[in-house]
């Protein structure tokens, strides 16, 4: 039962909780040097995973590793809205490059997300989710709009982040599939992109845990964006190419966008 305000009682307002960016990874060597960067660092374990909260650059932050694969990504997307009341979410990640033009080294930030192994049919068309009605989830548009420009500054020539960068490195903006299966061979990624252009989907690059978390995002309402370092081109050097490409550049590339991005993030 409230208590009633006396004749000289004023009602005061609570403070405004800061809002709180999860940055979200598969492989710990994808979120290499940030959590050297936090500040007032606490480690707490929920389900069996590390997250560790803080501030980086005046931004409270919690960052935690989803592990590979999209129920595992599902369930640790869960806990950081659920348990730690995440305002938003930014994965971070390396992917296999499908449509052309888009190389290794580039940088693609997603529009949308589809489950290219998720297959329902007859009862529900190839791709869609079933009692969704559709098969994209879209990301936040203002919050990938941020990310973009992030790393569009971060892949500037001659830029202060000291970057890797091959020559021509782009950013793109568009769809990405996930599936719980390592694309790495050119018959295996041909056969991938044919079937999704045959349902119009124009994929631009395929990995295994971001449509989990766009979906987990769109039933909590909870804003979503992803960027994914192009390490290979799903193809039969995928294998060769992938672990070396994580070590090696994918962390540099995410260390300086998720800095740029958490500079350009309203602190309230």
């Amino acid at each position: 039962m409230a208590r009633l305000l006396g004749k000289n009682q004023h009602m005061t307002s609570l403070p405004t909780a800061l809002p709180l960016t999860a940055i979200l990874s598969a492989l710990p060597e994808e979120q290499h040097g940030l959590l050297e960067q936090l500040q007032d660092a606490r480690r707490q374990t929920v389900a069996g995973r590390d997250f560790w909260s803080g501030q980086l650059h005046g931004q409270q932050v919690v960052l935690a590793l989803s592990r590979i694969g999209k129920v595992s990504a599902s369930l640790t997307a869960a806990v950081l809205i659920g348990h730690f009341g995440a305002s938003r979410i930014v994965f971070t990640g390396v992917a296999g490059g499908l449509a052309p033009g888009v190389q290794v080294g580039d940088v693609v930030v997603a529009q949308d997300f589809l489950q290219h192994d998720l297959d329902a049919s007859p009862l529900f068309p190839r791709y869609e989710v079933p009692l969704y009605g559709r098969a994209l989830f879209a990301c936040d548009a203002a919050l990938s709009a941020l990310l973009a420009d992030a790393a569009r500054q971060a892949l500037i020539p001659g830029a202060t982040t000291g970057l890797p960068l091959p020559a021509g490195a782009r950013v793109h903006h568009g769809l990405i599939a996930s599936g719980d299966q390592f694309i790495a061979s050119a018959v295996g990624s041909a056969a991938l992109q044919s079937a999704l252009h045959a349902a119009g989907h124009e994929v631009l690059a395929v990995e295994m845990e971001g449509a989990a978390v766009a979906q987990v995002c769109a039933d909590y309402g909870v804003p979503f964006a992803a960027m994914r370092t192009i390490s290979d081109r799903a193809d039969d050097t995928a294998h060769i190419d992938f672990p070396r490409f994580v070590t090696e550049v994918a962390s540099r590339y995410a260390l300086a966008i998720v800095n740029e991005l958490l500079h350009s993030l309203p602190a309230r």
